[in-house]
């Protein structure tokens, strides 16, 4: 130990006194908070790795929305006609195409999980000294990159095919807004959804099942077309408020009825993203919490 002696006024020297050694140490909480965030992005960046070393992801998570976008405007373009005075349609298929594509993308979501679970990784991962929450958030982290780069490609693909916003700057980007709000909502529904089926052809069959309820929208024609009780089941979609809402930012051709739920699009395009959060969030993780007892 490190001493310190001392002398008084007649000149004596006084007895050694030990130093003082600051012990004092970092608030654990914020310690907590910083190694959940560097935990979350190692697995942020182990799921962007897979992209690297496995490009044939690459060619499908971005190769189906640029398929669709063609298909859709090509096949579909020249038969079908936007509400309002005419037009192109595709003005008002892009907006809808964009939300089919973040709808879409919780199917990935759920095979990646599954398959993470069946191979031992998640098992892996709560054996390691990191923050629980890490699995879960990272999951989402991963996600949210994999859907800018959709939206990214798929907006560059529609503008090729003669799509334009007219809302301006700030609508446009109010727009592809609420576009990643709606993907990071069903994030965790992915998640959950992985982690409850049993193995990988489960969650592809969930398709059977995501299908009809992009199709029962406001995706690819307007609920007034439809039949009275399957337009109001249509109306009150969530992707319906989302595409009802972005092609309004967008300065697209938007179909409403009159109806409150397709009037307030814009509200509930915010409100149903966060009504899906708050239900499937805590469910993922309690769920993954559930896999260590």
């Amino acid at each position: 130990m490190t001493t310190v002696t001392s002398t008084d006024k007649a000149g004596v020297s006084a007895a050694p006194s030990p130093a003082k050694v600051d012990l004092t140490v970092g608030d654990p909480d914020e310690r907590r908070v910083y190694w959940a965030v560097m935990d979350s992005w190692n697995v942020v960046r182990r799921g962007l790795l897979h992209y690297r070393r496995q490009p044939v992801l690459i060619v499908w998570q971005l190769g189906f929305p640029i398929l669709s976008v063609l298909l859709y405007a090509y096949v579909f373009g020249g038969a079908m006609k936007p509400p309002g005075d005419g037009g192109d349609y595709r003005d008002f298929l892009m907006p809808g195409m964009f939300v089919m594509t973040m709808a879409f993308g919780f199917m990935n979501t759920a095979t990646i999980v599954v398959n993470d679970a069946i191979k031992g990784v998640i098992d892996r991962f709560r054996s390691m000294p990191m923050a629980p929450s890490a699995v879960v958030a990272g999951r989402g982290g991963n996600d949210l990159v994999v859907a800018c780069a959709e939206l990214t490609i798929l907006a560059a693909t529609a503008f090729l095919t003669g799509w334009r916003s007219d809302g301006g700057f700030g609508g446009t980007l109010a727009a592809f807004g609420l576009l990643v709000l709606l993907r990071f909502s069903l994030i965790w529904l992915g998640v959950w959804l992985g982690l409850m089926v049993p193995n990988p052809e489960a969650a592809g069959g969930l398709y059977v099942v995501v299908f009809p309820l992009t199709m029962i929208s406001s995706i690819f024609a307007p609920p007034s077309t439809m039949p009275d009780w399957l337009g109001v089941v249509a109306a009150w979609n969530p992707l319906s408020s989302t595409a009802a809402a972005t092609r309004e930012l967008f300065g697209n051709p938007v179909a409403s009825d009159g109806s409150w739920i397709q009037e307030n699009a814009l509200l509930m395009a915010v409100a149903w993203p966060l009504v899906l959060t708050a239900v499937f969030l805590p469910l993922a993780v309690r769920r993954f919490q559930k896999l260590s007892r």
